[in-house]
């Protein structure tokens, strides 16, 4: 038998689908990381160090676990360039399901 002990959620909580939870296709790991950055400001710079310094992952295990959420549509990742052709930044996007499911 379990028990699971539960807080009151009036403060400090995320709420979030659960779809990333159910996907067998992620590991735990991704499905971590995908919690964490969905639990963050919406304004919050997701650069790979940024997102290293909130647990004791690395940089590398961070990016295996983005890669993974990218590759599954959970997150899109825009490396821009202005005219001149030079890296501008990176811009996240950051989506509870993944793209082309919003509707399902």
């Amino acid at each position: 038998m379990s028990e699971v002990i539960r807080v009151e959620r009036t403060k400090n909580f995320t709420v979030m689908s659960n779809h990333h939870f159910k996907n067998k296709e992620l590991s735990l790991k991704a499905k971590g990381l995908l919690s964490l950055m969905l639990s963050l400001p919406d304004d919050w710079n997701y650069s790979m160090k940024g997102l290293a310094t909130l647990s004791k992952d690395g940089i590398d295990s961070v990016r295996t676990a983005m890669k993974e959420l990218e590759n599954q549509g959970y997150v899109t990742i825009d490396r821009g360039r202005n005219e001149a052709g030079c890296y501008q930044g990176t811009i996240y996007t950051v989506r509870e399901v993944p793209k082309g499911e919003e509707n399902n």
